[in-house]
């Protein structure tokens, strides 16, 4: 014969008998069985709430519940960013657009809803150094992540020489199955280096993996007509133009470097 298991009412008479010493006991071996990190340092002072606002058992165990609930999501939240591997942190609401009037405010608050990402868009930013493409890039990965995205950033030198490695270690499919499963793959810096002709087409089975599928958000230096400098075979460019900008977002953040502007006005204002 099965045992029957224990209902939740034989249960509370058999806690009956429990004296508080032994309650506050029990409660703290129950969370950490159970994994619930965030009751057993909050519920202490939730009785104290509870007792003092009279609060209802049921009142009483939904706070408690919805606390463990928002303390995982913040967590959760925290792995992916961490995840993602910016190289700082960089935010949208930190971005000053009266620095830059070529971006335009609402265009980048719109993707920081990350509908583009759920579509599978591509996004191109494109312009010269210091012109605020890399803060845009990491601030709108950023916001995705905090949206339940998985996100994950890469320079563009560094995802080509990763992939040579992964297809000289017979590694190849296996790392561009890992790219391929992200939400969100960011490239930095692309169009910094020439690309000789392998690096260029293990960066394109990359892109192909994801095409339509998982958005591709990318920064670059040159605009498409340069990008031949980057990618030297002519078809070879153009394919890959073409998956970066097939139902995507093109945003031209000029050529007026910020960085330059803010360090000339800081010199010009020391005594």
């Amino acid at each position: 014969m099965t045992s029957r298991p224990t209902t939740v009412t034989t249960t509370l008479r058999r806690q009956r008998g429990l004296t508080e010493e032994a309650a506050v006991a029990a409660i703290d071996q129950a969370c950490r069985r159970l994994r619930l990190p965030t009751i057993r340092a909050v519920v202490a002072e939730a009785l104290e709430t509870a007792n003092r606002e009279q609060l209802s058992y049921q009142g009483f165990l939904a706070e408690l519940l919805l606390a463990e609930c928002d303390d995982r999501d913040r967590r959760s939240t925290v792995r992916r960013v961490s995840a993602a591997g910016f190289p700082r942190n960089k935010w949208i609401g930190d971005f000053d657009f009266d620095a830059n009037p070529n971006i335009n405010a609402a265009t980048i608050h719109t993707l920081a809803t990350g509908n583009w990402i759920r579509r599978g868009d591509p996004l191109c930013l494109i312009g010269d150094s210091g012109t605020g493409k890399s803060h845009l890039l990491i601030g709108l990965g950023t916001a995705a992540a905090e949206k339940g995205y998985r996100v994950r950033y890469t320079l563009a030198t560094k995802l080509v020489n990763e992939l040579v490695e992964a297809a000289d270690e017979k590694q190849l499919a296996r790392t561009i199955a890992r790219y391929g499963r992200v939400d969100l793959l960011l490239i930095d810096e692309l169009g910094y280096m020439e690309l000789d002709r392998r690096g260029a087409e293990l960066l394109f089975q990359v892109l192909t993996e994801r095409e339509e599928k998982n958005s591709v958000a990318i920064a670059s230096n040159e605009s498409f007509s340069g990008w031949m400098k980057t990618f030297t075979d002519p078809r070879l460019c153009a394919a890959i133009v073409d998956r970066l900008t097939f139902n995507g977002h093109i945003i031209e953040t000029g050529t007026d470097s910020y960085r330059l502007a803010h360090t000339r006005t800081t010199v010009t204002a020391t005594p």
